[in-house]
């Protein structure tokens, strides 16, 4: 069977998120989407931590995973956070976010431990840690288990990642010093896609991961972006197996297993909030081209453009578009079920209509990657009619075209 997984989101106890992020939200959220395994999110927090040791149990079946211990059909849970560190460098302050993963409560509470010794864990769900170079981050985290895996999250976002615009490095081995041996993922984030990372070389011994971060459980949202894994095995004799476990999980990923992670998900480069550069007070966005034009300033305002994901892959590409390396991962891009709803019948992602026609969708066809990657031609018009059924197999297809977002404003889908 095919895991979908969304290792990047935040709880109830990060700021700007929604109440419904927690362990109930995300066990119903998750299996309305069709996804199989989540993150925790947030384990750093001690009140988020609480309630991961008092609510969740170890699976038997897939070591280093956890359920809900009151939901026999719980979704899988990954102990997961986020973890930001600032420092100063002669080329200014950096700002980098990264996605921590352990494979038990025990390790995680040593993490804990040892974090809380260099900054405030009760103040939000992703906690900061300043004068810390990502080097060292890795250093701590490792100090207590080799299994850890650190993945640096959303790398091209322009304000806190590792390759961003406004606070970033240009390399990973310039970020993470001695200690980039021991990074082999990276998260590509909403504004980039597997596609456009190829282009950089440097990138070609990792693996790009994609997660949603976020900040709530509406199928709009969470999972938006996820990866997909199989780890079923034919038996010589009896039924097919499944051997996941957090070993199997992170291996697969190292070593670019195909057979074992078959793609991940993504939604179009534009539809995120910083993939062009531009002025979100003004309303102004732009290329690369037009951006470099106008020497990086607003025309309307004559202030610093914010520059985006597709201009810092320009500046530290050095292979053509269209570039695939021998080993990649495949992708599918799709925009969420909601956001072609909203898009085909001009109303609001949350209007009583496009709910009430998303949940019988979703209701037909399982869950709503079944509806975005299997559903009927033919059975999607019954349902919704041979607009929205086109737009679905658009969608599919990787065919409708999205204004890019900028400055920190979502694209918009374009259906003609």
């Amino acid at each position: 069977m095919l895991h979908f997984a969304d290792l990047h989101f935040h709880s109830k106890y990060s700021r700007a998120v929604s109440p419904d992020m927690s362990l109930e939200g995300l066990n119903t959220g998750a299996k309305v989407k069709g996804l199989t395994i989540l993150g925790t999110g947030d384990f750093t927090h001690p009140l988020w931590f609480k309630e991961l040791k008092s609510r969740l149990e170890a699976d038997e079946v897939a070591p280093g995973f956890y359920r809900l211990a009151d939901d026999a059909d719980s979704v899988r849970f990954m102990l997961t956070c986020e973890v930001s560190t600032l420092c100063s460098t002669p080329a200014g302050a950096k700002k980098v976010h990264h996605i921590l993963h352990v494979p038990d409560l025990e390790q995680a509470a040593q993490i804990n431990d040892v974090l809380s010794k260099r900054g405030n864990l009760m103040a939000d769900g992703r906690p900061m840690f300043g004068k810390t170079m990502p080097s060292e981050l890795v250093e701590w985290v490792r100090s207590v288990s080799k299994d850890v895996v650190v993945v640096p999250a959303h790398v091209w976002t322009p304000w806190f990642s590792v390759f961003g615009s406004k606070s970033g490095f240009d390399s990973m081995d310039a970020a993470y010093g001695d200690q980039a041996r021991h990074i082999f993922a990276y998260e590509t984030g909403i504004s980039s896609d597997p596609a456009m990372n190829w282009r950089v070389s440097s990138l070609d011994a990792l693996t790009p991961m994609s997660n949603s971060d976020s900040h709530s459980n509406v199928p709009w949202r969470l999972g938006r972006e996820c990866n997909a894994f199989d780890f079923s095995e034919n038996a010589d004799e009896g039924p097919v197996s499944d051997a996941l476990s957090y070993s199997s999980f992170w291996k697969s990923v190292r070593e670019k297993d195909a057979d074992h992670f078959k793609f991940t998900i993504e939604t179009p480069p534009e539809y995120g909030k910083y993939h062009w550069d531009g002025h979100r007070a003004c309303g102004f966005s732009c290329k690369p081209a037009e951006t470099n034009r106008l020497n990086s300033i607003c025309p309307v305002c004559k202030t610093p453009l914010t520059i985006g994901v597709e201009y810092r892959v320009e500046q530290l590409a050095d292979r053509p578009v269209g570039f695939v390396p021998k080993d990649a991962i495949p992708f599918k891009t799709l925009l969420p079920l909601h956001e072609l709803l909203s898009a085909v019948l001009g109303m609001g992602l949350a209007s009583k209509k496009i709910q009430a026609l998303a949940d019988l969708l979703i209701q037909k066809a399982g869950t709503e990657l079944d509806v975005l990657l299997q559903m009927p031609e033919n059975q999607a018009a019954a349902i919704a009619g041979d607009n929205i059924a086109r737009a679905i197999f658009a969608n599919r297809a990787g065919t409708i075209e999205v204004t890019p977002g900028f400055d920190g404003e979502y694209g918009v889908p374009r259906l003609t």
